[in-house]
């Protein structure tokens, strides 16, 4: 074989290596990228659900000025909720918040059965917080605010949101394209409890 055979070969046995490589480091690459993006969505939706939560304990059953049987009551755990969810620099895509509930938690976080407010998305048809009209509709109500207890042993109060994260990079497409549409986003939930503050007659 001469030499110039030999280095054809090599050549061809590069190209062959390069195109096995590339495809493998390109998809590891993608899933760098999105699980960054995806990072950072799920970061916000923490920061949210914390927010909401210190909202809600901080109202505990209502005072004289917001007394618990105040039409909307958990108006202001929603709209705290979604002042972080639509400031400036987040990342969240508002329309694909599934929902947002309140609840009463269990010891170990997760809602008690039949305790659980449901908020669901009604763009700009929500009830008004502060001059700005919310994107969320109360649609359950299970636990009343005039039944929370935020003297000894104070409720629990969790805040929760489920959202529908959708890819960002080329790996969605890879993956809508090998595994169908079934996988072409990323559900996404996250929760905060906090007990509810006593607060003044």
């Amino acid at each position: 074989m001469s030499g110039r055979d030999r280095s054809s070969r090599q050549r061809g046995q590069g190209l062959v290596e390069f195109a096995l490589v590339v495809p493998v480091f390109l998809l590891l690459l993608l899933g760098m990228l999105e699980y960054g993006i995806a990072f950072t969505h799920d970061q916000t939706l923490a920061y949210a659900t914390r927010e909401g939560a210190r909202v809600g304990s901080s109202f505990g059953d209502g005072n004289t000025a917001y007394p618990c049987g105040t039409t909307n009551f958990d108006a202001p755990i929603i709209a705290a909720v979604e002042r972080v969810l639509t400031s400036t620099g987040s990342p969240i895509d508002l329309p694909r918040v599934n929902a947002i509930n309140v609840y009463l938690a269990q010891a170990n976080g997760s809602p008690t059965s039949g305790k659980v407010n449901v908020w669901t998305p009604t763009p700009g048809a929500g009830p008004t917080v502060d001059g700005k009209q919310l994107d969320f509709t109360q649609t359950t109500t299970g636990w009343t605010p005039c039944s929370r207890n935020n003297g000894v042993n104070a409720d629990g109060l969790g805040v929760s949101l489920t959202y529908d994260y959708q890819f960002k990079t080329a790996l969605g497409g890879i993956f809508k394209f090998l595994f169908g549409s079934s996988v072409s986003s990323l559900a996404m939930s996250d929760k905060t409890v906090m007990n509810l503050n006593p607060t003044a007659p």
